[in-house]
């Protein structure tokens, strides 16, 4: 089994379905036959641009609470930088926030 990592971003709702085909186009969140496995939840995003900053939404010099998608999926370690990069040309911030996690091979512990 390859080493997988974690991945999640956050992004207004409207683009759930959008990040989760990037991820998909990019080779990430498929198990066997199936695509776009991944997992959402709603909450809020907080941030505060500077006045030199560019937000897709909300006030510069002013905290913005927006609601938002939160889309978790997975891919093999070896692909992570494409579907980074999948996800940061489909995502509509100036500067997405992107966790990438290792996971663990339970068949190694």
């Amino acid at each position: 089994m390859a080493e997988q990592v974690m991945i999640v971003v956050g992004a207004p709702v409207e683009y759930g379905d959008k990040l989760l085909d990037a991820i998909s186009s990019a080779g990430g969140d498929i198990i066997g036959e199936y695509t776009h496995c991944g997992f959402t939840s709603l909450g809020y995003g907080r941030f505060k641009p500077s006045e030199s900053a560019n937000p897709h939404i909300g006030d510069k010099e002013a905290i913005n609470k927006q609601e938002e998608i939160r889309v978790e999926s997975f891919c093999d370690r070896a692909i992570a930088r494409a579907v980074v990069d999948a996800i940061r040309e489909a995502h509509p911030y100036e500067e997405p926030v992107i966790y990438v996690i290792p996971l663990l091979d339970l068949d190694t512990l």
